[in-house]
């Protein structure tokens, strides 16, 4: 029996930083949005150049390891090189691999920093978009709670299956999708969230699945596709939560940050962890927190991700503001 079994993308992350990109907005009637730039025709030396795995199955995998959890990864990895380099990562950290070895290439992430902070990240989707339900032995599935990242393709059908087999084994889910599910709308999404108890997502992603930029409004439209406990995560600004039919807002820390990849991945994980732990929404907040921000403070997914005890630490040492809100007011 596993505490909690990760299903979810595998990937190398290659970041690449150079002096040479530019931040540009763009602004349109109803819309604003930031570009990276860089200089046509141009070849740029790249002035750092880092590799680490990541991808939302195994990023929340070693989070939940980290935090002292029995946990299994699901997902699909390729036979090759940078398979062999995600299985032994995964075996590093105490993690059952679950899932599957295929013949296709292992997916793989280009990230490119800017002047900001904030980056682009370019995504190839390949073994992990071809995890087959059928092919998966559900007899070593056991778990309290299952948590899911995006997939996409073949691999978003088995969510479906895996989801609609959670419920009927009193399993509980936990889903943070991405932009690219999100947009997809509440009727693509509609028999993953029925079966989903906690949904974790940012307010970019709550907008496009509601269609709505109203806190209030996200929040009755996400609750009405199933979900009991939502987070919908707001970058520097904070989290709102919904909680036990409470309503909350965790301030964010002022934090030094290097990079925010994984940061979603570490903020819903953790708060996952807290809420396993002792079922208290402050205590899952401040989880959530002090993990994120740890991670935004270092370069990769992963390389920081605190222990029980460093976790602990910084809770008590960096306490996070939690107030109860009034939603529609908000």
């Amino acid at each position: 029996m596993y505490d909690v079994i990760t299903v979810g993308s595998a990937t190398i992350d290659v970041f690449a930083y150079t002096d040479k990109s530019e931040l540009i907005s763009v602004k349109s009637k109803t819309t604003e949005e930031d570009f990276i730039a860089y200089p046509s025709g141009s070849k740029l030396l790249i002035k750092t150049l880092k590799f680490y795995t990541g991808g939302g199955g195994t990023n929340t995998a070693v989070a939940f390891a980290r935090l002292g959890f029995k946990t299994g990864y699901l997902g699909a990895v390729g036979k090759d090189e940078n398979g062999k380099i995600i299985l032994n990562n995964l075996k590093k950290e105490k993690i059952d691999f679950l899932g599957a070895t295929i013949d296709y290439s292992t997916d793989y992430s280009i990230i490119l920093d800017s002047i900001a902070h904030d980056r682009t990240i370019l995504n190839y989707k390949g073994a992990s978009s071809r995890l087959d339900f059928k092919k998966l032995n559900l007899k070593k599935l056991k778990c309290k709670w299952f948590y899911f990242s995006s997939l996409v393709d073949d691999s978003y059908k088995t969510l479906e299956k895996l989801s609609a087999y959670a419920k009927r084994s009193k399993i509980k889910v936990a889903f943070n999708p991405s932009s690219y599910l999100a947009v997809k709308g509440k009727r693509f999404l509609k028999k993953l969230l029925s079966n989903t108890c906690l949904l974790v997502l940012n307010d970019e992603e709550a907008g496009k699945l509601t269609c709505s930029s109203k806190f209030h409004t996200m929040f009755h439209e996400l609750k009405k596709l199933g979900p009991k406990m939502i987070c919908i995560t707001c970058g520097n600004k904070g989290v709102y939560a919904l909680v036990e039919n409470n309503y909350y807002f965790a301030e964010a820390h002022k934090v030094r940050v290097k990079e925010a990849t994984g940061a979603g991945d570490s903020f819903a994980s953790s708060f996952l962890a807290g809420w396993m732990l002792k079922k208290d929404a402050h205590f899952a907040l401040r989880m959530g927190m002090a993990n994120a921000e740890s991670n935004l403070e270092h370069y990769g997914a992963k390389e920081k991700l605190l222990t029980r005890k460093e976790i602990l630490k910084r809770m008590n040492t960096n306490i996070t503001k939690i107030k109860k809100i009034d939603i529609e007011k908000i």
